[in-house]
């Protein structure tokens, strides 16, 4: 470990004098790179000299032990030793955590896609409380939701609900909320007080950009539809809905949100561009070998990850079997502490690969 990160200490001090290099600073594209490069390993190797430094206090107090010291000095330098022995193996606990590999989606927006599951007509009022926990989760963050494409069941909630949420850091948060999410609750259309379960599946897909992806023109079809509102009606006069067809996946994207065609068309190519990016992500994925995959990951699609239980008021994560009883406010998007203990998990099983 200490050979790496003399080594990333050795990048580091390359890296700062190429970037105040007039000539690398000429080259926007060039300068930009190696100062993304610069500022990703910079905390590596602060919290690095941080513990040279710690372990060079250590090692000369031990020395000064061994001189002729009076009692009390002796006494000091001890307590003084046990601290600094104490500080460096959290510094080496942190140090290790910061070379666990990032994922590069980390700081990426994402495009979040609800759908209702079983449960008919309750799977669709579920869908709707998950769209709204995380539209308030969001907004606890101060980033912003942007709605792509909502599809609603006329008794309230969403057959399908897909939006944007931007800001730094997103996806490295969400991703662990891709799979199936159980409800088990009383609904408002049950007249005997009998708990009904549903379910709603959420897909987290990091924001493709174009330099991740790249769709040929050639491969995608275009048509264009009148918006329809509640009940089938008009929404507006002109041929604005625009569903695009991917040809080579026979992935299809509708939007009609907008009142603009080329407004509706720029959402749907989004959305296209962040499914076929998290595709070739899991067919990556799909390469390494199973038990070098992280135990909690970003979520199967298909595996249940999470029931809400209304009668008790609790919200169960299955992956970690972490239990919360503030259903309430967990809906409300209080979703940290579910969170942190997903990654706190996740760090850890990469901590095993790394060690």
């Amino acid at each position: 470990m200490f050979d790496k990160l003399s080594f990333i200490e050795n990048k580091y001090e390359e890296l700062s004098k190429k970037i105040i290099d007039p000539e690398i600073i000429a080259n926007t594209s060039e300068w930009q790179k190696l100062a993304k490069e610069h500022a990703d390993i910079e905390p590596i190797v602060m919290k690095y000299r941080e513990y040279t430094k710690v372990k060079k206090t250590l090692e000369e107090d031990k020395e000064m032990l061994k001189e002729k010291l009076d009692d009390e000095m002796k006494e000091l330098l001890k307590e003084e030793i046990a601290e600094y022995e104490e500080a460096l193996e959290k510094l080496e606990q942190e140090l290790k955590i910061l070379l666990i590999p990032k994922d590069p989606n980390d700081e990426k927006n994402v495009i979040v896609e609800i759908r209702a599951g079983a449960g008919g007509d309750e799977a669709g009022l579920f869908a709707g409380d998950l769209f709204r926990m995380y539209s308030r989760y969001a907004e606890r963050h101060g980033w912003k939701v942007e709605v792509m494409s909502l599809s609603d069941q006329g008794v309230g909630g969403f057959k399908e609900a897909i939006f944007m949420i931007k800001g730094k850091g997103a996806y490295s948060k969400l991703k662990y909320e891709s799979g199936v999410h159980r409800v088990q609750r009383v609904p408002i259309t049950e007249s005997s007080g009998r708990i009904h379960t549903s379910t709603a599946t959420v897909a987290v897909l990091p924001e493709a950009e174009d330099i991740d992806i790249e769709i040929n023109p050639n491969d995608i079809r275009v048509d264009v539809f009148r918006s329809s509102g509640h009940g089938g009606q008009s929404v507006n006069t002109t041929d604005s809905a625009v569903r695009i067809t991917h040809i080579p996946t026979g992935m299809v994207v509708s939007c009609q949100d907008e009142k603009s065609q080329l407004k509706n068309k720029e959402k749907a190519l989004k959305i296209l561009k962040s499914r076929l990016y998290d595709k070739m992500l899991r067919e990556q994925q799909d390469e390494i070998a199973q038990a070098r995959r992280s135990q909690v990951g970003s979520g199967d699609r298909s595996e249940r990850i999470r029931t809400y239980n209304f009668p008790q008021g609790r919200i169960t994560d299955h992956r970690i079997n972490k239990t919360i009883y503030r259903l309430e406010e967990f809906l409300d998007g209080d979703l940290d502490e579910m969170i942190e203990a997903l990654i706190t998990t996740d760090q850890a099983e990469k901590l095993k690969q790394v060690g």
